[in-house]
This record gives C-alpha cells, sequence and structure tokens, in this order.
C-alpha cells in the first residue's frame, strides 16, 4: 500500500461526536502498552501519527484519521492494566461496545496481542463482542523481535487455542522489523475494498 497522506480527523467519546460515517473504517483495538499506536505509525509511515508513550492508556478517546482520503483507521483506547482511573476504566467498554454496535461503516477490527502474554478475559470478551455484532476481524501479535524466533511458533498457538481460532489465522507483526506489514496491509485491503498494491 502506498501511503499518500494520512491525517488526525478528531477525537470522540460518543456518536454525536464521530466524525461523517462516509468512508469504510477499521477500528484498532488492544490491551494497554500492546503496540497499537506503533503499528499505526508503522502502516502508514508516519512516526507520530497516533501518539505513543511507555506508560499505558494514553489513548483515552476514539481516534480518527483519515488515510489517502479513501479510509479510516480508527484507534480505540487500550484496556487492561492502563495507569488511569477506575472511572475512566469504568467508561471503555460501554464507549467501545456503542462505537462497534452503531457504525455502518465499520468494515473490520484489527485486534492487536503482545506475543508475550495469553489472552486474557477482555481479549475474548472483545472478541464476542465481534462475533455478536457481525464484525470481521484481523488477529495481530506484535513485538515478535521481543521473543527467540525459536518460542515464537509455539507461543503463537498457545494465543490461538486460548482465542479458540487458528494459529494461521493470526500475523505476526514487529513495528522494529517491520514484519506482518505487508501481510496486513494485504488484510486491511480486502476488508475495505481497496486494490491498490
Amino acid at each position: 500500500m502506498i501511503i499518500k497522506s494520512a491525517e488526525f480527523i478528531k477525537s470522540a467519546v460518543k456518536p454525536a461526536h464521530y466524525p461523517p460515517a462516509v468512508l469504510p473504517e477499521i477500528a484498532f483495538a488492544g490491551r494497554s502498552n500492546v503496540g497499537k499506536s506503533s503499528l499505526i505509525n508503522v502502516l502508514v509511515n508516519r512516526r507520530r501519527l497516533a501518539k505513543t508513550g511507555a506508560t499505558p492508556g494514553r489513548t483515552q478517546l476514539i481516534n480518527f484519521f483519515i488515510i489517502n482520503d479513501a479510509f479510516t483507521f480508527v484507534d480505540i483506547p487500550g484496556f487492561g492494566y492502563a495507569r488511569v482511573p477506575v472511572s475512566v476504566k469504568k467508561k471503555w467498554g460501554p464507549m467501545v461496545e456503542t462505537y462497534l454496535s452503531t457504525r455502518d461503516t465499520l468494515k473490520g477490527v484489527i485486534l492487536i496481542m503482545d506475543i508475550r502474554r495469553t489472552p486474557k478475559s477482555e481479549e475474548l470478551s472483545l472478541v464476542e463482542w465481534l462475533n455478536h455484532y457481525h464484525i470481521s476481524s484481523i488477529m495481530v501479535v506484535t513485538k515478535i523481535d521481543k521473543l527467540a524466533r525459536s518460542k515464537q511458533l509455539p507461543q503463537k498457538q498457545k494465543i490461538a487455542r486460548t482465542l479458540g481460532v487458528n494459529s494461521t489465522d493470526l500475523i505476526l507483526f514487529s513495528a522494529r522489523t517491520r514484519q506482518g506489514k505487508g501481510e496486513l496491509w494485504r488484510a486491511i485491503q480486502a476488508l475495505v475494498g481497496t486494490e491498490e498494491a
């Protein structure tokens, strides 16, 4: 995919604040500090389109980015161990489920997981939501460069078993080496309907 433009549109909490539902959307979801923002930045060849940081929980709003004036990336707040107030954590579920259940232009959700962690109830709940609302998903396992190559396949299989999917359904990705970038773009293009290589 040749990235000609990638721009931040706006942040939102509820449907009234979303941008107009015109272009196809791909949402990115995952546990706090799983490498979600880094993955988005690698995909669009930008260093700081999505904010990254060592402190989990930087993204607390739903952020919309327009890519090539053709489709939209949506960065959903991370869940799990974010260092944010309990009141903020409690808003996550309703805010995200409202987006998933009401956004007609949503074509799919990229579920991002750290290869060093086994999926927990939050990931399983998100998968249940996606199945319930008949939303396509792309499952990406990040930070693979932080695990020895000999351990990557067994851990990938363990994650797949936990999620109840085939290991071939998981894309291995590294923001540092860019491994998996092409495969992920092909999966995204299949969902948004673009044919550009």
